[in-house]
């Protein structure tokens, strides 16, 4: 079974090469963060992330990961009902699991309060809290992030968009010939749009550019 070696700014990055090359969606891999990022001291040899990734051998593993991720949702609903403590926002959290994705789920408690600043502009602070629950994850078991934090439903409606953003521009691209490129992205909206792409068939696509600006490019295959 085929298994490579992957290394990028974050674990995200590198996670979306790795399953880029094995032509795989997430679900169908078994993913291990080989090295965390780092800064280096005072900016100085800083290291990159790293992660191995293969194909699922099924069922047994796939079950196994099942399990994982239904520990993680426990300890990841944990963490955040800890944080929403911790910033005196009444708040209740819930896990869901919606196309094969399992959420944490934030949603304004009895008090009614505004969620609103838990997601910031274009969802920037809503990914620094799943960075904050990825970073516990990875502390307290060891083990790659299987779970998204959504406040108030933000998450899905925002993949609901891209998938439809991606399934236009896909047939257009494909239509066309020409070229087209989305707009910027999180590492988790640009998988979803290798996914919904790589669905269509006869197309090809690219992570390109540097965070915040990197982004997908959608071009006709050449294989």
């Amino acid at each position: 079974m085929e298994e490579i070696e992957r290394s990028a700014a974050s674990v995200e990055e590198a996670v979306e090469a790795a399953l880029k090359d094995l032509g795989i969606s997430e679900q169908e891999a078994v993913i291990e963060i080989i090295q965390e990022p780092s800064g280096g001291i005072l900016g100085i040899k800083p290291q990159p992330a790293m992660v191995r990734a293969r194909a699922v051998a099924p069922p047994a593993v796939a079950e196994e990961e099942e399990e994982d991720r239904e520990e993680q949702a426990d300890t990841a609903a944990d963490y955040a009902e800890g944080l929403m403590d911790a910033l005196g926002l009444d708040a209740d959290i819930g896990i869901r699991t919606v196309d094969g994705i399992t959420y944490i789920e934030v949603w304004a408690g009895a008090s009614g309060e505004d969620m609103g600043l838990l997601i910031g502009k274009h969802g920037h602070t809503l990914d620094a809290l799943q960075e904050l629950v990825r970073g516990h994850l990875q502390r307290t078991t060891g083990e790659r992030c299987l779970v998204q934090v959504d406040v108030e439903d933000y998450r899905k409606r925002r993949r609901s968009r891209v998938i439809s953003r991606a399934r236009e521009i896909g047939r257009r691209v494909k239509q066309s010939g020409r070229p087209e490129a989305l707009e910027p992205m999180n590492a988790f909206e640009r998988k979803i749009v290798h996914d919904t792409v790589g669905e269509i068939g006869g197309l090809e696509t690219a992570s390109e550019g540097e965070e915040p600006a990197r982004h997908v490019v959608v071009r006709r295959s050449t294989r």
